[in-house]
Formats: structure tokens, C-alpha cells, sequence
């Protein structure tokens, strides 16, 4: 091979390289000193948020969105010092950006729901809530699902687009829930010696509030029997174990009073008041 053909060629290579060290040189130092600073940058925000009193759920979605913000503006800075051309480059990520958002149409819709649900607050964390006919307490907000634990102990995830376009019930808004359960009374029993057993009954449980005081009424007339609504209150957390409690010490007060209760198909206990 000729020697002065391989001279020019690596006479070529090292002319690039003085052209093209400071620069690589200059980048890698733009790089290591913008990582530093955005680092600090996510300290000084995260302080910021902290003191001004934005939600927890919401923190760290904001910090990590600004992060990427700022890492992705570095690396273009730093691709336009080392002379690579970044407006072509910003056209195909633009295109594969809309792509990716049309194939995924639904999930940016939970995404957006997500941030609606943590801005808005409609429920937080630990809120006793009910969508549909999901009831439980919510574990955990994520960006595309809201997480809860239902009174059964099962974790249902429900997608935030369908958490936000549908009935919220947050029953940790107030600092009581009531449950609605009934009891069927037969016609030839009467009321006024029904309702004290009953509310004895329920004020002989612990969790059961004494204020508001449990409340039993005649809600309606059945053809067989008088169906009375009965309506303890106490705290969303102890809903689970009230409900059942409720029902087994109503059965045996009235039961060692010689009170009988009538059977009706289709009978719904322990909702939860509104």
C-alpha cells in the first residue's frame, strides 16, 4: 500500500481530531456539569414544593416530569456542540411522539386523569372511596391507575379514566360513614318494643359512634312484613367489622327477646349511606 496514501489518510485523522477534541471535550464537560446542576436544580424544586404545601401523590410525578425535561434540552445542547444536526432529529422524535400517542390514545387518557385526580384531589391516599361498584381504600394514585383495597381484601385496579368519568363517593369527606341495613319486622310485632332492642343491640359494639346515635325507623310496608331501616355510624375503617357485628347482635337481641324476623327475598345489607 502506498506510505503517502496512508500518511495523507492519517494526516486526515489527526487534523479531525484537533478539529473535533475541544469540542467532544467542551460537550463532555456541558454534560457532567448540566447533569450536576439539574441534580441540584430536582433538590431546590422538590424543597420548594415541600414548603408551599403541594400533595405528596403529587411531588414526584412533577419533580421526575421537570427531570426529564431538562435532561432531554441537555442532550440536544450537547449534541449541538459536537455538530450533530438536532432539527432532523427533533422531526423524527416529534413523528415517532405522535405515533406512539395515537397508539396509545387511552392510555394518555388515564394519564391525563391521573394528573386531573392529583391536582384536583376528588380523593388522596388512605380516602375510603367508592367508583361503581368498587368500594374500598385507596393504596396508592398512580399515573394510569388508581389502586384500592376493598373490604374483602382484594386490590382492584381501576383505570383513572374511569375513575374520573364516573360517580366518586368519598367517604372519608366527612369523618363518619353510616351504614343502611334493614330488618324485616313481622306485622304482628310492634315497633315501639322492636327499636330499643335494637339500638341496644348496636350500642353494645365498641366501634359504633355514640354521636350520631344509631337510628332505627319503619322505612316501608312490605306485603308480608314491615321493613325497618337501621343506621349506625362509624368510622370508614371500621366499616367491615361494624357491618358484620351488626347483623349478628341484632339477630341475637331480638332472638332472646323472643322477637322473631320475617324473610323476604332479595334482601340488600350494610350499604353505605350517602
Amino acid at each position: 500500500m502506498d506510505f503517502e496514501y496512508l500518511k495523507g489518510k492519517l494526516d486526515g485523522v489527526i487534523g479531525m481530531g484537533f478539529e473535533y477534541a475541544p469540542k467532544v471535550v467542551l460537550a463532555i464537560v456541558t454534560l457532567l456539569v448540566g447533569l450536576w446542576i439539574i441534580k441540584n436544580l430536582e433538590r431546590i424544586i422538590g424543597n420548594a414544593m415541600e414548603k408551599s404545601g403541594l400533595s405528596e401523590d403529587i411531588r414526584p410525578f412533577l419533580q421526575s416530569l421537570i427531570s426529564v425535561g431538562l435532561k432531554v434540552l441537555l442532550i440536544f445542547t450537547v449534541a449541538g456542540m459536537v455538530g450533530i444536526e438536532t432539527t432532523s432529529f427533533v422531526a423524527v422524535l416529534g413523528a415517532l411522539a405522535f405515533a406512539v400517542g395515537m397508539a396509545l390514545q387511552g392510555s394518555l387518557g388515564n394519564f391525563a386523569a391521573g394528573v386531573m385526580i392529583l391536582v384536583f384531589k376528588p380523593y388522596k391516599t388512605g380516602d375510603w372511596i367508592e367508583i361503581g361498584d368498587n368500594m374500598g381504600k385507596v393504596s396508592e394514585i398512580q399515573m394510569f391507575n388508581t389502586i384500592i383495597k376493598t373490604f374483602t381484601n382484594k386490590t382492584v385496579i381501576i383505570p383513572n379514566g374511569i375513575a374520573i368519568s364516573d360517580v366518586i363517593t368519598n367517604l372519608s369527606t366527612d369523618r363518619y360513614v353510616r351504614l343502611d341495613l334493614n330488618v324485616y319486622m313481622p306485622y304482628e310485632e310492634e315497633f315501639d318494643k322492636v327499636k330499643p332492642i335494637i339500638v341496644e343491640a348496636l350500642r353494645s359494639i365498641p366501634e359504633v359512634l355514640e354521636e350520631p346515635l344509631p337510628d332505627v325507623g319503619i322505612e316501608q310496608f312490605d306485603s308480608h312484613s314491615i321493613i325497618l331501616a337501621v343506621r349506625p355510624y362509624c368510622l370508614p375503617d371500621d366499616y367491615g367489622k361494624v357491618h358484620l357485628e351488626a347483623l349478628r347482635k341484632v339477630k341475637a337481641a331480638l332472638g332472646a327477646n323472643g322477637i322473631k324476623v320475617a324473610y323476604s327475598e332479595g334482601v340488600e345489607l350494610g350499604k353505605i349511606g350517602k
